[in-house]
């Protein structure tokens, strides 16, 4: 794996002067451990078999001064004795300047369809394997492997092992076996997340490679890692485990690994929310808590941030009502005015299942007719990027100011425009 991976950095340091084609291989922008090692087992599967001399790249869909937010990919990474230098991000290979030029083909792993900060790269996507809700139409150009296992590195093991298990070391098991592991949370039914195929690639490469860690001192140091937020500041837990949602409204749906509770002793912790989304163009935060019982069974909350009243409460009753899956959210006394909090009584709903609730609430505003016209578009923000802390974005320039206010005027015209229906 460490050449290959030198290989990779050798032939994007000397892009410029050969005119490569790149065939890179592009995890999500949330860029957790399945989406890197998906990335990376998967570039090097498709650079083993190639039948002529291709050259996968992987790379990691965030700037590279955001992997020291991943803690547990770090833990990783140097568990199976891999650098994590060696590693490529988005910020180290224009894909654009690529496209442009002809010169980029994508395969997707962990996610099925680009961001919307990324649609303009859509005609270079060849192939895809994912393990979430399929949002993508059917293309001839572009196979999908898509089933809703609990780890993408289950169906990336699974090629591996069908097409070419030769490929296959220790170090190479251990990343997949890891990141099942820690996906499917120990492989445990009750967390709701492991599925047979899981089960059974996992056994696999326990089978094969014997010396692997045992599962569950594995799991546990994986997932002290993961919880470890230490030392960040409210900015980076909230970009940690990031994923963006727009349409009508720019949200953003972070995964924080302390309880509410804790989260809400943080100080000035509004007017931290509120210069987050003022310097990336949010109207609104959506904060999923994962924190474990004595019995380590998983405890989810939900909370809801906006200055806009509206904004939340329209939100807020989508959610609890929502069926598909029920939530089963009980409102928590919040000590802030602008945050609503619940407990999730389902805890089996991970941002996965929550993640196409919130993208069903905005089409529904957009269906209603509470689309942009053409003048608002042209004075509404830039497109976030996928990652809130990448180098040279769009918005390191600034954006206009967003005030409650104006959040409050959005809404009243939405629920006037409705009212005309």
């Amino acid at each position: 794996m460490e050449e290959f991976l030198s290989s990779c950095q050798r032939a994007v340091q000397a892009n410029a002067d050969q005119g490569l084609v790149f065939h890179v291989v592009l995890g999500n922008e949330a860029c957790d451990v399945d989406s890197m090692v998906s990335a990376l087992a998967y570039a090097y599967f498709l650079t083993k078999t190639a039948q002529s001399k291709m050259l996968a790249i992987p790379l990691l869909n965030i700037a590279q001064s955001d992997l020291v937010l991943r803690s547990d990919n770090v833990f990783l990474l140097r568990h199976t004795n891999l650098s994590p230098d060696l590693l490529l991000f988005r910020d180290q290979l224009d894909l654009r300047a690529l496209h442009r030029t002809g010169r980029l083909q994508l395969t997707l792993v962990d996610h099925n369809v680009l961001p919307s900060s990324d649609s303009d790269l859509e005609e270079a996507v060849v192939e895809v394997i994912d393990h979430h809700l399929l949002e993508r139409e059917s293309s001839l150009s572009c196979p999908v492997t898509l089933e809703t296992v609990g780890s993408c590195a289950t169906l990336v093991t699974e090629r591996i092992i069908q097409k070419a298990p030769q490929i296959l070391d220790q170090q190479l098991a251990q990343l997949l076996y890891a990141t099942v592991v820690l996906d499917c949370v120990n492989m445990a039914p009750a967390a709701g997340k492991v599925t047979p195929k899981d089960s059974q690639y996992a056994a696999a490469l326990e089978k094969q490679f014997p010396a692997l860690p045992q599962r569950g001192t594995l799991f546990q140091a994986l997932q002290n890692a993961k919880f470890d937020v230490s030392g960040l500041n409210t900015e980076q837990m909230l970009s940690k485990d990031m994923k963006v949602v727009s349409g009508i409204l720019n949200l953003a749906i972070s995964v924080l690994y302390i309880t509410l509770e804790e989260f809400f002793q943080r100080p000035l912790l509004e007017e931290e929310l509120s210069g987050f989304c003022q310097k990336f163009g949010f109207d609104l935060l959506v904060l999923m808590t994962i924190s474990f019982n004595e019995s380590k069974d998983p405890i989810r909350e939900l909370a809801l941030f906006s200055l806009s009243n509206n904004c939340r409460e329209q939100l807020s009753q989508y959610l609890e009502q929502a069926c598909n899956p029920a939530l089963r959210l009980c409102p928590i006394s919040s000590p802030h005015p602008h945050i609503t909090g619940y407990e999730q009584g389902n805890s089996l709903a991970s941002r996965k299942k929550v993640l196409p609730l919130v993208k069903d609430f905005l089409k529904e505003q957009d269906v209603d007719g509470l689309i942009r016209d053409s003048e608002d578009e042209e004075s509404c923000v830039p497109p976030t990027p996928m990652n809130s802390l990448v180098d040279g974005c769009p918005l390191d320039d600034g954006l206009p100011h967003i005030s409650a206010q104006d959040l409050e005027e959005k809404f009243s015209k939405m629920e006037a425009d409705c009212g005309r229906k």
